[in-house]
């Protein structure tokens, strides 16, 4: 079958890989969960090694002719396939413990995770298959957070899995890709109000954070500068450098959280 570019389709059809992700989905579980939520399934190539490792896999499937043919590739399975753009699918539909899992398009990387993360009812891990450049900024490799890094790491624990090169996948994509685990905590590792701050601090990403804070709050560059050496914060910082611990300490001294 033919892909949609239009919808970012890019299909891993090596075994072994589909066969990783599938056991990063259910290794190191708390619980016996029985209920894969799978993201975009395309040709099935992924649910196969899912329904192998899970006793039920509810698919959404954006694309109306793959989510028809489906089915009918798995007889007699416990697949339900639901035809729909996955940012309009209702979580709270899930009343069971679940893991969420996809290969999915770059496009919507981001949405689809805070959508996830979000949820009242969130999975109990998340593992996707994404652009190897935004995993790995997700992950900070190189120790540098974003606000969206830390938007994830204060929901939860954030760690890699293998690489994937392009040419593993048909029609190959431009970039390679590779998997990021997402395992969900009970609360918050800070007050999600310090994302106020943390937003204004990357509101110019690359400039110095004492700039990018002057103002806000009505806050002097001078009482900053003061709140910085209180906090043995180098006046030359950007938001890039600070990670979920310091953001904290900086709210707790502006008597934000």
């Amino acid at each position: 079958m033919k892909n949609n570019k239009s919808l970012g389709q890019h299909w891993l059809k090596d075994r072994l890989f589909l066969d990783r992700i599938a056991d990063s989905a259910k290794e190191n579980l708390s619980e016996e969960i029985e209920l894969c939520l799978e993201i975009g399934p395309g040709l099935g190539t992924l649910t196969s090694s899912l329904l192998k490792r899970f006793k039920k896999v509810l698919a959404v499937e954006f694309d109306e002719n793959l989510a028809k043919n489906l089915p009918n590739s798995f007889p007699g399975k416990n697949l339900e396939v639901i035809n729909l753009d996955f940012l309009q699918f209702d979580l709270s539909k899930i009343k069971e413990s679940y893991v969420a899992v996809g290969n999915i398009p770059y496009y919507i990387t981001a949405p689809i995770i805070k959508k996830l993360l979000s949820a009242k009812n969130k999975p109990k891990k998340i593992v996707l298959l994404v652009q190897k450049e935004v995993a790995e900024k997700l992950a900070a490799l190189n120790e540098n957070e974003s606000s969206f890094s830390l938007f994830c790491k204060n929901l939860s624990d954030v760690s890699l899995g293998e690489l994937i090169p392009k040419n593993f996948f048909t029609p190959p994509p431009k970039v390679d890709s590779r998997i990021i685990i997402f395992e969900p905590l009970p609360t918050p590792k800070i007050d999600p109000k310090i994302f106020d701050l943390i937003s204004a601090g990357f509101s110019s990403p690359r400039k110095k954070l004492l700039k990018n804070l002057t103002g806000f709050k009505n806050l002097s560059r001078d009482t900053l500068i003061e709140l910085f050496k209180k906090l043995n914060f180098d006046l030359d910082l950007r938001p890039a450098n600070l990670k979920l611990e310091d953001w904290e300490k900086l709210a707790n001294l502006l008597d934000l959280s």
